[in-house]
Parts: structure tokens; C-alpha cells; sequence
């Protein structure tokens, strides 16, 4: 029983002993161990370790996880053409260095920023210098990303700090040279239009045309069937009436004046000054005649 206090002392003085002494370093952090103010070992990895009591050791943790800087307010920036765009971007970043970034800022993330903030400007200003308002705009946009997260990482290299992503959120025009490109995007448009109009009406004629081109075609093939089949009966029906009019001469005679007289006087008002005691008119005086 006497022992027992000695215990629970001795067990007092471990606990406070790791409580001094232990540290814990999570999945999403850096630990720095610092010696009498001076950085002496950086822990990346998770899980538990020892130092020396404070003041003699001290652990500063640094955030791990990727961080993003939004910019304030837009930049002004001027194309290649001198015409100012308002730019809006964010970047993402991280520390990849704990020891150089400390060195650099202390730890302090505000510092970081303002330095990141800072080139990012420089480096946004070289980018977009070397375009068009158009390549900035729309056709090399993911190009001059690409271009600026590039060109930051190998200025912040040296300081600790990796560059996961920029992007740029809002690309505007300045309200003095919207108007004017608002009405050149009119134009264009227009132009684009009237184009696509001219194209359409050429090919309705060349449409139209074909057509006709097969009408005329299918008419004539057409008239030419009709012509050869009226050819043929025609052709079947005189052999009708020759194998008809072999039985009968005098009656093929007679049956062709009467077609004349039809022919002839189709009218009444039909007028012939011809003689009369021609053959013609033989069986209109003799019907009986030979």
C-alpha cells in the first residue's frame, strides 16, 4: 500500500512527460521541430513522435492540402491588339517544400498569397500581351492557362510552393471597346448570314435546274413512247383494215370516199369549187355506183 502513491506520482510525471515530449503529425499537415528558434527537421509523414520539452523544442504545423488563391477584383490587361480585357482568375497551390517555404514567408500564408498575387499579375500580363482578343477570348484560352501555371511554377520553384492549377474565371471587355466589339461581332455574323444565303439560293437553282433538266428529259422519253406506241397501232390497224379491205375492194373504196366526205366537210360551213362530175363525188350522186 505504501507504494501506491509512488505509482500513481510516477505515472502523473510519465503522462506530463508525453504530454511535453510526444507530438502527432496528420495526414493533411507538416510538422517543423524547431531547437531554441532555429528549424532543425521537417515531418511529413503521419504518426507519432518525440521532441524535447519546451522551451528546448517546439512544433509549428503547416497546412498540407492544396489551397486556393481568388483574386479580389479583376486585372486590367492589354492584347497584343492594345485593347484592355478585365481579367478574373484563381490559382491552386500547395507547399511542396515546408523547410524553403518557411524560410521564404515564416509560415505565413497571407504572405504567400500576397507574393503569388503578385507574380501571378507579372505572368498574366506576358501571356496575354502575346495574343488577340479573340485567341485570349476563345481560341487558345486552355493554351494561355496552360502557359501561365507554367511560367508561375518556375517562379515560385525556389520558395516552396507547388502550382496545381490556374484558371481563368471571367474574361471581359472594358466598357469602352465592348460597344465597338459588340458591333464588329454584328458584322461578322451578318457577313456569316448573307454568305450562307448566297450558298442556299445558288443551290436552289442548281436544284431547280436539275429538275428541269429531268422534266425535259422525262417528257421526251415520254413523247418518244407515245410515238411508238401510236406507231404501232397505227401500223396494227391498217393491217386490220388491209386484211379487211382484201375481202371487200369495192366496200374499202367506198368506206375511204365516205371518210373524204367527212373529212372534207367537217363544217357547214365548209366551202369546196371543184367539178362535180369528177370521181370525187360519185357516190353522192349514185350511191349504187362502181
Amino acid at each position: 500500500m505504501k507504494k501506491l502513491p509512488t505509482l500513481v506520482l510516477a505515472l502523473v510525471a510519465l503522462v506530463a512527460l508525453a504530454r511535453v515530449c510526444l507530438f502527432t503529425v496528420g495526414e493533411r499537415e507538416y510538422a517543423l521541430v524547431f531547437a531554441l528558434g532555429e528549424l532543425k527537421e521537417v515531418k511529413a509523414q503521419p504518426g507519432l513522435y518525440v521532441k524535447l520539452p519546451s522551451p528546448l523544442q517546439n512544433v509549428v504545423y503547416l497546412d498540407k492540402r492544396i489551397l486556393t488563391l481568388d483574386t479580389p477584383s479583376a486585372d486590367l490587361v492589354q492584347t497584343s491588339e492594345k485593347k484592355n480585357l478585365l481579367i478574373d482568375s484563381f490559382v491552386k497551390w500547395r507547399i511542396a517544400d515546408a523547410r524553403l517555404y518557411w524560410v521564404s514567408f515564416q509560415g505565413q500564408e497571407r504572405a504567400a498569397q500576397d507574393r503569388l498575387s503578385a507574380l501571378l499579375r507579372d505572368v498574366l500580363n506576358q501571356t496575354v500581351n502575346r495574343r488577340t482578343v479573340n485567341a485570349i477570348t476563345s481560341r487558345e484560352r486552355e493554351k494561355a492557362m496552360l502557359e501561365i501555371r507554367t511560367a508561375l511554377q518556375d517562379r515560385v520553384k525556389d520558395v516552396g510552393i507547388d502550382i496545381v492549377d490556374v484558371r481563368l474565371k471571367r474574361v471581359d471587355f472594358t466598357p469602352e471597346i465592348s460597344e465597338s466589339v459588340y458591333r464588329r461581332m454584328e458584322a461578322e455574323r451578318k457577313r456569316v448570314a448573307s454568305e450562307e444565303r448566297s450558298k442556299g439560293a445558288a443551290e436552289a437553282e442548281k436544284i431547280r435546274a436539275d429538275a428541269d433538266r429531268q422534266r425535259e428529259v422525262i417528257l421526251a422519253q415520254a413523247y418518244r413512247d407515245a410515238q411508238t406506241i401510236k406507231g404501232d397501232g397505227d401500223a396494227t390497224a391498217n393491217a386490220l383494215y388491209a386484211k379487211a379491205f382484201e375481202k371487200n375492194p369495192e366496200f374499202a373504196r367506198f368506206y375511204r370516199n365516205m371518210e373524204a366526205y367527212r373529212t372534207s366537210f367537217g363544217q357547214a360551213s365548209d366551202m369546196m369549187v371543184m367539178d362535180a362530175s369528177g370521181e370525187f363525188f360519185k357516190y353522192l350522186k349514185n350511191p349504187q355506183a362502181k
